[in-house]
């Protein structure tokens, strides 16, 4: 066995592929043991940085979410520190960036390995994502099955192509982005809360029941139709 290891490390798709491994085993140790910024910081950072504070409210949060840094968090700390409406708009912006940077990282570190080994099921999984539309990235991006940087690097391992993915995940990114910097906001500014709180939930949910739908339906069209005995 650990032949055969050695033998695949050999191969560079292979040790590629370790490397984005090993790259997301040292960002979740670092995320349990550093933990998050803590947010009594935050509003202070940003009135040092002033006329800067935006662009280091993206690239920050951008370097926090490919770091694993859940989502939510990142934009109940922007909507805290830059009110609803701009935190929403800083949210966008690094949820954008992150999804590039973390789609880059996938495709080069891990694309290769994975198309050389799908087979079957898998090679099926693989031509749905190089498929993708829009619409269907949305649907995975708001299912609450993964973080917002591991679907980022995953998606890169995948033949998925980089407009739609971007897209889809911008446009996914939206409605919970202004829900949470909503309600980061409220926690600084009481009072301020509104409707779009009730988004992130109800958009899941409704996300959930149509990709099951798409999956149960792309299935019955992909089996053989058999004819009733005579």
């Amino acid at each position: 066995m650990i032949q055969a290891a050695r033998r695949l490390l050999r191969q560079p798709s292979a040790r590629r592929f370790a490397l984005l491994l090993l790259l997301l085993a040292i960002l979740g140790v670092a995320l349990l043991v550093i933990g998050p910024p803590e947010a009594d910081e935050l509003p202070r950072l940003a009135d040092r940085l002033g006329g800067l504070a935006p662009v280091a409210a993206i690239l920050g949060g951008a370097l926090l979410l490919v770091a694993l840094v859940p989502r939510t968090l990142v934009t109940l700390a922007t909507g805290a520190v830059f009110g609803p409406l701009e935190g929403a708009g800083y949210a966008l912006g690094a949820a954008l960036l992150a999804a590039a940077l973390g789609f880059a990282v996938g495709r080069a570190l891990g694309r290769q390995f994975v198309a050389e080994r799908v087979r079957g099921r898998l090679a099926r999984l693989d031509g749905w994502f190089a498929r993708q539309s829009v619409f269907g990235v949305m649907t995975v991006r708001l299912l609450p099955i993964s973080g917002y940087g591991l679907v980022s690097y995953g998606y890169g391992t995948t033949g998925a192509r980089v407009l739609p993915f971007l897209t889809g995940s911008l446009l996914a990114s939206a409605p919970t982005a202004f829900g949470y910097a909503a309600l980061g906001a409220a926690a600084t500014s009481p009072g301020t809360i509104n409707w779009y709180a009730a988004a992130p939930a109800s958009l899941g949910l409704i996300a959930s029941a149509v990709l099951i739908h798409r999956w149960w339906r792309a299935e019955r069209q992909r089996r053989p139709h058999v004819a009733p005995p005579p």
